[in-house]
C-alpha cells in the first residue's frame, strides 16, 4: 500500500470496487465469464463538476455480463461498501461511468505529508532497485551537438531522473561511436583540413565531414605539431589527427552536456567492442543458434524472422563488421552487465532499425520486451516566425552550446520536455527568451520565485513562516483555490508513478505547469499575510509545501528553481 494518503484513498476505492464485483458474482446478480477481472481505471474527470474519482468498470464488463453498462454500475454501486472509502456520493454518468465525491477532509492531511518528506516527496518504490539503463544523446564525436541531441539530452535525463524518483536504480550511458565507416571518414575530413591549412592543393573527400569546427581543430593541431605530419605515411596521419581530434571532440560534448545538466555514469567505447573480440564473439553465438547465413562471401541476419522487410549484412565480404553487428554486441553487454530493462532515445529516422534490434536481442535469448526504443522526432528552430536553417558559426546547424548562449539551459530543457517526443518540437527562440506568461518555463520559475518571496515578506513582517499548523489550523484551507491547490499537491506520487510506467517525463512538465497556474490562481484572489494568525500559518505551510512540489518537479526536468526572478 502507497506511503501518500491520496494513493492510499485511490487504492482503497479500486480494492472495494473490485470486492462490490465479487460480491455481486456471489449472489449470482452478476454472471461473468473470467475471474479475472479487466483492467479498469479509477481516474480524476476531466470537468471539476463530474466528481472526484470516476471509473470505467462496468462499461468493461458489459461484454461478460451480457447486461448494460448503466445496469451493471448499479449493481456495483448496490454492493459497494462506502463505509471504507472517503466517498460521500457517486452518480452513474454518460454510457456507464461510476463518478465519486470525496469527503475533502483528507486534503488537510496533504500539507504535512509535503513538508515532512520534504525533496523526497513524490518518490516512490515503483521499480524495487531494478537496474534500469537509459541510453541517450550518442552522438558521432565527428561534430559538435546541435538541435536534436539536445531534445535527445533532456528527454534522457529527465527520464533517468523520473526513473529513479520512481524507485529504479538507474544508469544514464552515452554510446561513443569512435570506429567504423564514419571514423573513417572524419580521419579523411581532417587530413584534407590539415593538409589545405598547410597550403596543399588536395581535394576535400566527397563523403567529408563539412563545417567550421574541423577547421578550427587542426588550426590547433597545427598551433602544437606543425606541420610534422605531413611527410608521414597517411594511414598513420590518420591515426594520429583521429586521436587528437576524437579526444578534444569527445572532452567539448562532455563540458556541452555538463553545462546542460547531463552527467554520464557511462561512456562506452564502440571502438572497445572491436578490440576485445566482443563483436566477434556476439557472432558467433548468433551462428550457433542459427540465426546467421553466408551469401556472397557476406555474414548475413535474419532478421526477418522478426518481422524485418529484409535480412541484414554482419560481416561484409571483406570480413569488416557492420555497424549492426556493433551495435548487437553493444546491447548484449548492456544485458550481460545485468540491466533487467535497457530504454534507448533514438531519432525518427531510426525507426526501421527498431524491429531488427529487437529481434537480435531475441534471437541472443533476452526479452525483446526489457528493450524499449523511444524514438524522437524533428526540432525546428523559429525566430521572428520563420524557420532558422543555418547556423553562422558551424555553417551546417544550430549547436546545442548556441542555442543555450541564446535562451539559456532551463528554457532550452523545459521546452523540449513539455512535448511528447513523438511530436514534432517547434521550438520559438523569441517566445523561450521572454518573460511573460505566455513562456511556460518562465510562468513556473515565477511562481517559484514569487513562492519564495511571500516567505521572505512575512519574515520581514515579524511573523514565522516555518510553523506548524495544527490540524484545527489546516481546516481553515478551505476556499476553492486552497482546495485546488492541495489537491494537486496529492497528485504528485500518482503522476510520477503514471509518468514512470508510460516512460514519459513530459507528463510532469505539464503538471507543474498545472501547478503553476493553480498557484497563480490562489493568489490573485486569496491573501497569505493576514491577520488571523491561525489561516496565516495555514496559508504559509501551504506555500512552503507548494514551492517544494515545484522545486521537486524542477529538479526531475533538470531545470533550477530560482528564489528570485
Amino acid at each position: 500500500m502507497s506511503t501518500y494518503i491520496y494513493e492510499r484513498i485511490k487504492e482503497n476505492i479500486y480494492r472495494e470496487l473490485k470486492c462490490a464485483v465479487a460480491k455481486a458474482r456471489a449472489k449470482k446478480e452478476l454472471n461473468l465469464e473470467s475471474e479475472q477481472l479487466p483492467a479498469f481505471v479509477l481516474e480524476e474527470p476531466r470537468e471539476r463538476q463530474h466528481g472526484d474519482l470516476a471509473t470505467n468498470l462496468a462499461m468493461l464488463l458489459t461484454k461478460q455480463a451480457k447486461r448494460a453498462p448503466r445496469d451493471i454500475a448499479k449493481i456495483i454501486l448496490a454492493n459497494l461498501d462506502m463505509e471504507k472509502t472517503r466517498i460521500t456520493s457517486y452518480a452513474i454518468a454518460g454510457p456507464g461511468f461510476i463518478n465519486f465525491r470525496l469527503d475533502s477532509s483528507w486534503l488537510q492531511d496533504v500539507v504535512p505529508e509535503v513538508l515532512a518528506k520534504g525533496k523526497k516527496y513524490g518518490s516512490l518504490n515503483l521499480g524495487r532497485g531494478e537496474k534500469v539503463q537509459v541510453e541517450f544523446v550518442s552522438a558521432n564525436p565527428t561534430g559538435l551537438l546541435h538541435m536534436g541531441n539536445a531534445r535527445g539530452a533532456a528527454l534522457g535525463d529527465s527520464l533517468a531522473a523520473l526513473l529513479a524518483m520512481a524507485g529504479y536504480e538507474v544508469e544514464r550511458e552515452f554510446y561513443i561511436n569512435d570506429a567504423g565507416n564514419q571514423i573513417y571518414n572524419f580521419a579523411l575530413s581532417l587530413e584534407a583540413r590539415y593538409l589545405q591549412q598547410l597550403g596543399h592543393d588536395v581535394p576535400f573527400p566527397e563523403t567529408g565531414y563539412h563545417g567550421q569546427d574541423l577547421i578550427d581543430t587542426v588550426k590547433r593541431v597545427i598551433e602544437q605539431e606543425g606541420d610534422k605530419y605531413v611527410l608521414m605515411e597517411e594511414e598513420l596521419r590518420r591515426k594520429l589527427l583521429v586521436r587528437y581530434a576524437l579526444q578534444e571532440k569527445i572532452t567539448i560534448i562532455k563540458e556541452t552536456l555538463e553545462d546542460f545538466g547531463v552527467s554520464y555514469d557511462v561512456w562506452f567505447s564502440e571502438q572497445s567492442l572491436h578490440e576485445s573480440g566482443y563483436i566477434q564473439d556476439t557472432l558467433r553465438k548468433l551462428e550457433n543458434q542459427g540465426y546467421i547465413y553466408g551469401k556472397e562471401g557476406a555474414l548475413w541476419f535474419k532478421s526477418t524472422l522478426f518481422g524485418d522487410e529484409k535480412d541484414e549484412v554482419l560481416k561484409r565480404s571483406n570480413g569488416v563488421p557492420t555497424y549492426f553487428a556493433a551495435d548487437i554486441a553493444y546491447h548484449r553487454n548492456k544485458y550481460e552487465r545485468g540491466f533487467k530493462r535497457v530504454i534507448n532515445i533514438w531519432g525518427a529516422d531510426h525507426h526501421g532499425h527498431v524491429a531488427r534490434m529487437k529481434g537480435a536481442m531475441q534471437a541472443l535469448r533476452y526479452d525483446p520486451a526489457s528493450l524499449q526504443i523511444i524514438l524522437m522526432q524533428l526540432v525546428r528552430l523559429i525566430q521572428d516566425g520563420e524557420i532558422v536553417k543555418m547556423s553562422k558559426r558551424s555553417g551546417q546547424y544550430i549547436t546545442l552550446r548556441e542555442l543555450m548562449d541564446e535562451v539559456g539551459k532551463d528554457a532550452a530543457r523545459f521546452f523540449f520536455i513539455l512535448r511528447d517526443p513523438d511530436s514534432t518540437v517547434e521550438f520559438d527562440l523569441d517566445l523561450a527568451k521572454s518573460q511573460s506568461a505566455d513562456n511556460p518555463v518562465y510562468y513556473v520559475q515565477y511562481a517559484h520565485a514569487r513562492l519564495c518571496s511571500i516567505l521572505r515578506q512575512a519574515e520581514e513582517q515579524g511573523y514565522d513562516p516555518n510553523l506548524t499548523p495544527t490540524k484545527q489550523q489546516l481546516t481553515l484551507l478551505s476556499a476553492q483555490e486552497e482546495k485546488d491547490l492541495l489537491k494537486k499537491l496529492a497528485d504528485l506520487p500518482g503522476e510520477i508513478a503514471l509518468a514512470a510506467n508510460l516512460t514519459e517525463p513530459h507528463r510532469l512538465a505539464r503538471y507543474v505547469l498545472d501547478l503553476a497556474s493553480l498557484f497563480h490562481t490562489f493568489y490573485n484572489s486569496q491573501r497569505v499575510l493576514v491577520d488571523d494568525e491561525g489561516l496565516r500559518t495555514a496559508r504559509l505551510a501551504l506555500i512552503r509545501a507548494t514551492k517544494q512540489v515545484i522545486a521537486n518537479v524542477l529538479m526531475i526536468l533538470g531545470v533550477s528553481a530560482p528564489e528570485r526572478m
